[in-house]
């Protein structure tokens, strides 16, 4: 037992307290964790577009005050009532969906969606009460996606919460947690390229180069990278991107100047952006008879795309994807261990660093579209 397990702990962490507004360092208590809860001291944590998306309070439900963050690692501190496979001192990661281990997405080796714990972004308190964990003068603060990383301490769910190797740098395994994971899965898992093949990624952002890694890995001989910002070419080089299209030096649809690049157009596609046209052009740029595209990024809920039938019926597959299709406790450690084999390169997504103090300096950085990922130590 740890001597703060069952105690109140007053700590530090970044309040948003309004849509857009830089977040406020200050003194928070974090309630002990309560059934199948974990208490967790974050280490390091990092910032994701979907923390930006939710901080500008765009297109949803705006919930404040809040405490967002979702990509970290941290150590156990405590565990609560039923929590059987975590104890204090081991080192995890929060994910922001979950495995229960016992409904059917769990159950099937098919599924990563978890019933109980898969992604809610509009859930602010703990499932086991229906209350926060977060309190400002009595004053309940909202959690974030079940994670609330930037604190100090947060309680996640059990089931929400990766035990990994304690010798992997945890100031590096944290970008595993959201972004990193989902590209990289979703060519891995999901568009499975064989050695030699072709592999068109749309959206070269953090997400788009997991994916151009996980393409790297499977041993494709051609990469080809689709965005409309030219400056990103020369990064995704490092991410084994061999190829670049700009759609917009281009009079016909790229999907066209992809197939004429590749007699026929590419073995496997992974979209990473969320636009509607870029995920048709992705879909039609696959070569028929064997083309497969991987839809990862997120469009508004009430988005429509059209393409014709008969591109389904020329057997190309379109598929989707939710989180690289890693199930989150069964899976992630394995993607760490990659990265302790030196298979997985997880240094050059890091392109800035920052104390906890600085932290909107990182939201500075994602607005302005600067690098890949910012890690943030909590103890600077």
């Amino acid at each position: 037992m740890s001597n703060t397990a069952g105690l109140v702990i007053p700590c530090k962490a970044a309040v948003s307290w309004e849509a857009g507004k830089p977040l406020v360092i200050q003194q928070v208590e974090v309630a002990p964790p309560q059934a199948m809860e974990v208490r967790v001291k974050i280490k390091y944590t990092s910032l994701c577009h979907t923390d930006l998306y939710f901080w500008e309070a765009k297109g949803q439900t705006p919930i404040f005050p809040r405490i967002f963050g979702h990509e970290a690692a941290g150590i156990v501190e405590s565990v609560g009532k039923g929590v059987s496979d975590l104890q204090v001192g081991d080192h995890v990661l929060p994910v922001f969906t979950g495995e229960c281990g016992d409904c059917a997405h769990c159950r099937s080796e098919e599924s990563n969606m978890c019933d109980l714990l898969r992604i809610n972004t509009d859930r602010a308190v703990m499932l086991s009460d229906g209350k926060s964990r977060f309190s400002i003068n009595g004053n309940p603060i909202n959690h974030f996606l079940g994670t609330s990383t930037f604190s100090e301490y947060t309680v996640v769910h059990s089931g929400c919460l990766v035990k990994v190797d304690p010798l992997a740098p945890l100031d590096k395994i944290c970008i595993l947690s959201c972004g990193i994971s989902t590209g990289l899965g979703a060519t891995l898992n999901v568009a499975k390229p064989k050695k030699g093949s072709s592999v068109a990624i749309f959206g070269l952002g953090a997400v788009g180069l997991a994916a151009a890694e996980g393409a790297r890995i499977a041993g494709a001989s051609r990469i080809i990278g689709i965005d409309l910002n030219p400056n990103r070419f020369e990064e995704a080089k490092k991410f084994g991107v061999t190829e670049f299209v700009n759609p917009r030096e281009h009079d016909i649809p790229v999907q066209q100047v992809i197939a004429e690049m590749t007699n026929g157009g590419v073995d496997r596609s992974v979209e990473c952006t969320g636009n509607i046209n870029a995920m048709v052009s992705a879909f039609e740029c696959v070569h028929d008879g064997w083309g497969v595209a991987v839809l990862v990024g997120v469009p508004n809920k009430d988005a429509v795309f059209m393409t014709k039938p008969i591109n389904l019926l020329n057997e190309r597959t379109l598929r989707g994807t939710f989180f690289g299709n890693y199930k989150p406790r069964t899976d992630l450690p394995s993607v760490v261990n990659m990265y302790m084999n030196k298979k997985l390169e997880l240094d050059k997504f890091i392109t800035h660093r920052l104390p906890f103090s600085e932290i909107n300096k990182a939201f500075e950085y994602m607005v302005k579209g600067e690098g890949l990922r910012c890690i943030i130590s909590m103890e600077d």
